[in-house]
């Protein structure tokens, strides 16, 4: 069944609920993988072309009716796993571009941008990704994808994207031989106004040479 069909109410649920589980699980072993550093030359590439392929199985998601758990409550899935260790190694791996600004809502009028990591966006991806994953492994079907459905719309899925702009932004940087500007001024415990000027005061400048080689995004 093709994706545009995912809404209709006929459709084997148990189909849609493996295509998912599989894809979520390969994006949580693979990003794993890259934190754990051993080929920092690749990591942004990487990363862009796995966020990118979450977010088609988000599409999915949200595309879809709303799922309904068979029970009124969730069921307890015991301790989650602790991230730490793996947004710290993120952060270490990405840096100095690890920070970047984002729009946390398009559609508030005149919305200021705010500071985010993209390391403590993928703890928190990862984080929400395997609460429905217990769920699932449980053997509790309905509530693994009404979990997935309700954070990807509330949660993971805007942490994604804006991971998505910020990676795809820093390739386009480099690509393109255009200076990027610093932003460890900037930190996520402090606002970001949207006056330009300003950022600019706060911003040194890090040319794409300095980080197109450690981040993997020369000669792609």
């Amino acid at each position: 069944m093709s994706d545009a069909t995912l809404h209709n109410a006929t459709q084997d649920p148990d189909d849609f609920a493996v295509s998912i589980s599989d894809s979520i699980e390969s994006f949580i072993v693979a990003v794993t993988e890259v934190a754990k550093g051993d080929e920092p030359d690749s990591a942004v590439p990487f990363l862009l072309l796995e966020i990118s392929q979450l977010l088609l199985t988000g599409g999915r998601l949200g595309a879809h009716e709303d799922f309904v758990p068979d029970e009124r409550y969730e069921p307890d899935i015991g301790p989650e796993p602790d991230v730490d260790e793996l947004r710290e190694r993120f952060a270490n791996l990405l840096d100095p571009v690890d920070v970047y600004s984002e729009v946390f809502d398009p559609y508030v009028p005149r919305s200021e941008p705010v500071a985010s990591r993209i390391s403590d966006d993928l703890a928190d991806i990862i984080t929400d990704l395997r609460h429905g994953l217990a769920h699932y492994r449980a053997g509790r079907v309905s509530e693994a994808l009404w979990w997935w459905q309700f954070s990807y719309l509330s949660n993971w899925g805007p942490t994604a994207s804006a991971a998505l702009r910020a990676l795809q932004s820093l390739v386009a940087h480099v690509r393109l031989d255009q200076p990027l500007d610093e932003l460890d001024g900037l930190d996520t415990d402090s606002g970001v106004s949207g006056d330009e000027e300003q950022l600019a005061e706060e911003a040194g400048k890090v040319m794409a040479a300095e980080i197109a080689g450690p981040l993997g995004l020369r000669g792609m």
